[in-house]
Parts: C-alpha cells; sequence; structure tokens
C-alpha cells in the first residue's frame, strides 16, 4: 500500500487498503468460528462469500459474532469508517473514478484504526508497517 502511496497511485492505494481490511475482518470471522466455536470450514467458507464485502461483513457477521460485548461497542464505532472505505472502493471499482491524495490519506488511515482494532483483539503486539505520514 504504501508503495502504491508514494507513486501516487490514489485509487490503487486506496483499492488496497479496503482489501487489507477485509482480510482483516476474514481472519477475526475465521478465529471466532473456526477455532473457538469449531465451525466446518465449509460452512465459515460460505458465510464469508454471503456476507460479500467489508461492510457486509461488519454488518452480517462481525457485529452480530460479539452483541453484547465491549468489542462490539468498538466495532460499532468503527461502521461510518467502514462505510467510508466502502464507498471510495465501490466508486473506483464500480465507476471508475480517480481519487485525489487527500482521499486516499483519509482511506488509508481509517483502514490502518480499523485493522488494528480487529487484529490486536487476537494479537496485541501487531502493527502495520509504516504508516502514511
Amino acid at each position: 500500500m504504501n508503495g502504491l502511496f508514494n507513486r501516487k497511485e490514489w485509487s490503487s492505494a486506496i483499492f488496497r487498503a479496503s482489501t487489507a481490511v477485509e482480510l482483516a475482518a476474514n481472519y477475526v470471522i475465521r478465529q471466532e468460528f473456526e477455532h473457538k466455536r469449531n465451525l466446518d470450514t465449509d460452512f465459515v467458507n460460505h458465510l464469508l462469500i454471503w456476507a460479500n464485502g467489508v461492510q457486509g461483513k461488519f454488518s452480517k457477521l462481525l457485529i452480530p459474532i460479539f452483541k453484547g460485548t465491549k468489542f462490539q461497542k468498538q466495532l460499532k464505532n468503527l461502521n461510518k469508517k467502514v462505510a467510508d472505505i466502502n464507498k471510495e472502493r465501490n466508486s473506483i471499482a464500480h465507476s471508475g473514478q480517480f481519487k485525489k491524495k487527500s482521499t486516499a490519506e483519509k482511506i488509508i488511515k481509517e483502514s490502518e484504526i480499523i485493522i488494528h482494532t480487529l487484529i490486536n483483539n487476537y494479537d496485541p503486539q501487531f502493527r502495520l508497517n509504516k504508516p502514511v505520514n
């Protein structure tokens, strides 16, 4: 992501950041369903496809998984950032829009917050390399 940003490929950096957030969401969902609850991998794969996209994974899987917990409150607080990321990603992927540096900076920073929140719940030492300045 940093390489794309440094090469001024703003839209590609946003796309990569969005993908990283979705991968972090997938990681959490797999940790909860496969490892903690011993659900079958094929069923978890089905749920990940069904939830479709980062916003679907948050609203249909992550927030319900953690219902009534402190982590659910953290996830709900991230919803606006998730919606921002999803909107910008979709405007690139589905409408072919090109983005500005300021938009890329915002989305990358939001993505870093979400990824750290998700992964640090399982690995408190996790840190992404070199955030965008």
